[in-house]
Order: C-alpha cells, then structure tokens, then sequence
C-alpha cells in the first residue's frame, strides 16, 4: 500500500504547499498561488491552487511566524529560549510547545536515544548553531555528554522542568511538526492542491492540480544533482545527510551537523542520507535524523519492526535501499548507484 504524502527534505525543488477539506473549491484558477519567505532559519515556499489560495497562504505563513515564535532556539522571546534560561526552575509553556516537546521525547524514548532532544549543548560545542565551526576539545564533549539525556527533561501539566545546564533543541521536528500544522490550515481553508518546502521539508495534500502525483527530485548526497524522482501524494517526504551542513576541520576531515548522542561526534554509520515518507512530517523529521543516526541495518530493523513510513537509504558505498512501499513510486536516475528493494 503506497503511504500518503509529503515530500522529500533535501530537495532542489521550488516547494508548494497543499491542502484539501471538506468544502474545497470547485473552480481552479489557471495558475497556482505562491509564496515565500525567510522563517525557521531557511527558506520557505508554498504554492497552492483553489479560489482562496491567496488568503489561505498568508493565514499559513502567520501560523508559521507564530510557531517561530514560540519554538526559536536562539529568539531571545521564544518559550524554547526561555526553558531554555530557566536554571531549572519550572517554566509555563503553550500547548503547541508542550505538544511538540512530548513529542520529542516519545520519539526519543521509541529510537532509544538515536534522536535525543537534549544534544543542544553539544552542538553549540561545535559551532553548528552559530557561524564558527570548530572540533571541540575532547575534554568539553567530556564534560558536555552527561547534560544530553532526555529523561532528565520534566512536562507536566503545562510546565517544563530542565536541570540547571540542560537546554533543548527541537530542530529535528520542529519543521516537520510546522508542515503538518500548515497542510491542516489549508485543508481547512478548501485548499484542494498544494505543497509546502520548509527549507526542503516537504508536504504534499493531494496531487498536482490535474490530478496527477508531485513528482519531486530526491538529492544525491553526492552532488547537486538528483539521485532520483518521488511520486508522491498526501504525505510527506523529509531526508537528513550529512551534505546538508558540515565543515571541514584543520585536520581535513570533514565533520557533519547530525551527532550521536552516545559520542558527542557527527555519527559514522556508512549512510550518506536517509529519506523518510510517511502520513506525518514531525515523524518523518524525526526519523529521518534517528535512522541516519541508526545506521542501515538498525535502520531497516526498525522499518521492520515498527512500520508506518516508508525509506530510501543511500550508502556512503552508493547503495540505494528503497523499501517496498515505494517501489511504484521512486525512479532512480543517478548514475553509479546499485538499487535494492526491501521486503519486510
């Protein structure tokens, strides 16, 4: 059974933004609305199509702006900042960043730690949330790795607790929390095609506005080019890699932004990126960083067991494993690749 949609996250693709309700429009105008804006720290797009696109677009990017506001690491306004400045006092959050937060954490609990909300401290440590990018000195992750355990973290009843030296970052499903919320305002505005690309999250609500699936290219790690195209509808569609954000240390190795919380260091698995396809964009955001973390095998081990998304994995050897729910769906068109489809 083909999932539902949304789209893919790494993509060098204008993205469009979709919805559909119970009253959608009857009438499509012959060209698709658009918009885009700087939010989230990345480039937004959204089109969509429908007699209300315009106003459905700017009540969406309003909500985006909202949840900005509430979910920024470094805004200085956001309830994320402030949890985050709290010195293990208890602080009053909003349903949505209470929402998200539990989510984080049973999406933490479920990887076993693969994703783990609390590495905030760590990736300060190596300049990826600001614009210095260094190798820390062993004994700072040393000193650093006790503060990244999400069990620490306390939610109850509208608060959030963090020990003194904690601190959260929610950038592995904040987007694709962000993506779900917009698809449901624009359903509910009648919107009857659309896609939204935060930053290369993708989702998708129906098909083309012909009614046809999106096609969208999925990026090669390796190049600037597409490793392949995805026929996707209703779902969504978000990759993590390496490529993504790294630098290149003094040492000349090269040392990538997705960390893994046992190490402190950019993880070592042999993938070079890993697509998730799945019903829900904050799942999706949050599997893709966890599997790429996994690696391949207890990437394909957890397919397995779990279920509910589907999964294209690139290896660092340029293997691409496509599990079988996307086997109508993908069509590789990178050259030098080896393609494996995998059962359950």
């Amino acid at each position: 059974m083909r999932p539902r949609t949304i789209l893919c996250s790494t993509l060098l693709l204008l993205a469009l933004c979709a919805g559909c309700g119970a009253q959608a429009d009857t009438e499509e105008p012959a060209e698709p609305s658009e918009r885009s804006f700087f939010a989230m720290n990345t480039y937004i797009t959204m089109q969509a199509s429908g007699t209300h696109a315009e106003d459905a677009l700017e009540a969406a990017e309003e909500l985006v702006l909202d949840l900005e506001g509430l979910l920024s690491v470094t805004e200085e306004t956001s309830e994320l900042y402030e949890i985050n400045h709290s010195e293990g006092q208890p602080v009053a959050v909003d349903e949505t960043t209470a929402e998200l937060l539990t989510f984080a954490l049973e999406m933490a609990e479920e990887t076993g730690g693969a994703l783990d909300p609390t590495i905030y401290p760590v990736l300060t440590a190596w300049g990826f949330t600001t614009d210095s990018r260094q190798v820390p000195a062993q004994e700072e992750i040393d000193r650093l790795l006790p503060l990244v355990d999400y069990t620490q973290v306390q939610i109850a009843n509208g608060l959030v607790t963090l020990p003194e030296g904690v601190s959260l970052d929610l950038g592995a499903v904040a987007k694709g929390y962000t993506g779900d919320r917009v698809a449901r305002l624009l359903e509910e505005q009648g919107i009857s095609s659309a896609l939204i690309n935060l930053g290369g999250n993708v989702q998708a609500v129906g098909g083309r506005p012909d009614g046809t699936p999106w096609r969208i290219g999925v990026r090669d790690p390796f190049s600037e080019g597409n490793l392949g195209v995805l026929e996707v509808e209703d779902c969504a569609v978000v990759t993590s890699g390496g490529y993504q954000n790294y630098f290149t240390g003094e040492d000349g190795q090269v040392y990538w932004h997705i960390l893994d919380p046992d190490t402190g260091y950019p993880t070592r698995t042999g993938l070079a990126s890993v697509t998730v396809v799945a019903p829900e964009g904050a799942r999706c955001d949050a599997l893709s960083t966890s599997l790429f973390v996994m690696g391949l095998d207890n990437a394909l081990d957890y397919w397995r067991e779990t279920g509910g998304f589907d999964l294209i994995l690139v290896t660092e050897e340029r293997e691409v494993y496509v599990t079988s729910g996307l086997t109508d769906a993908f069509s590789l068109n990178g050259d030098g690749f080896a393609l494996e489809v995998v059962e359950p």
